[in-house]
């Protein structure tokens, strides 16, 4: 049985050498993104694949735009909707995880999340949407690479390029043009909150506009994100 036992060990080194090296990936790609911009995201391939089954000419609205071109209500209403801590954590706010889990518990399923800023972030430029703890893990992971290697202001301008904003539309500078037909930089604090309220659920928002429950986060959102202070 000992050539069993030896079958087993290059099977446990292979495989943490598979581990280590997607790591190392991982971690080389966000030492790159915190000089040089990501021009497509895990998520992003998903929605082009999605959309080309349907219209293979089908392309994503994108632009880039820089940290100072994004108007302060925006960074203060998504701070304040997504991540209120965001400035005083270490990536994970294992607070507001504890009040999500509380909180779920007591409605009889998952309403909330606790994820932060730079772990939609990990999960937007790398992973899924997939719940599974292998992906949460690996999520983990790479939220504290990124937290290790960027400021609060390079994940912030990051999150704020790269999140969905709607059916095919991501980032801020798209999806302000989309709902409100300005730049990012002249968003408004009522338009600002109103984006910031559709980030849990944009393609939904998309299509549902009127939402009443949009119209009154929003208004929370508005109030609450005076108090909001930015990196």
């Amino acid at each position: 049985m000992k050539w069993l036992g030896r079958w087993l060990l290059r099977g446990l080194l292979v495989l943490a050498a598979v581990v280590l090296a997607v790591q190392l990936w991982f971690l080389g790609a966000v030492a790159w993104w915190t000089t040089f911009d990501p021009t497509e995201t895990s998520f992003m391939r998903a929605e082009r694949g999605r959309l080309a089954q349907g219209k293979p000419a089908a392309g994503l609205r994108h632009t880039w735009v820089p940290y100072a071109q994004i108007s302060v209500h925006l960074k203060r209403a998504v701070i304040a909707a997504e991540d209120a801590n965001f400035t005083e954590h270490e990536g994970v706010d294992w607070e507001a995880i504890e009040r999500a889990y509380e909180s779920n518990k007591k409605k009889g399923k998952v309403l909330r999340g606790g994820s932060t800023i730079t772990m939609q972030l990990a999960k937007n430029l790398f992973l899924s949407g997939d719940r599974s703890y292998l992906r949460k893990g690996q999520e983990l992971v790479i939220t504290y690479m990124i937290e290790a290697l960027m400021s609060k202001r390079r994940i912030l301008e990051i999150y704020l390029n790269v999140a969905e904003w709607g059916n095919g539309v991501f980032g801020c500078e798209a999806g302000a043009r989309h709902y409100f037909g300005v730049p990012a930089a002249q968003l408004s604090p009522a338009q600002a909150a109103r984006m910031a309220a559709m980030l849990p659920r944009p393609k939904f928002y998309d299509r549902n506009r009127g939402s009443a429950y949009l119209e009154r986060r929003a208004g929370v959102i508005q109030r609450w994100a005076g108090d909001v202070a930015v990196p």
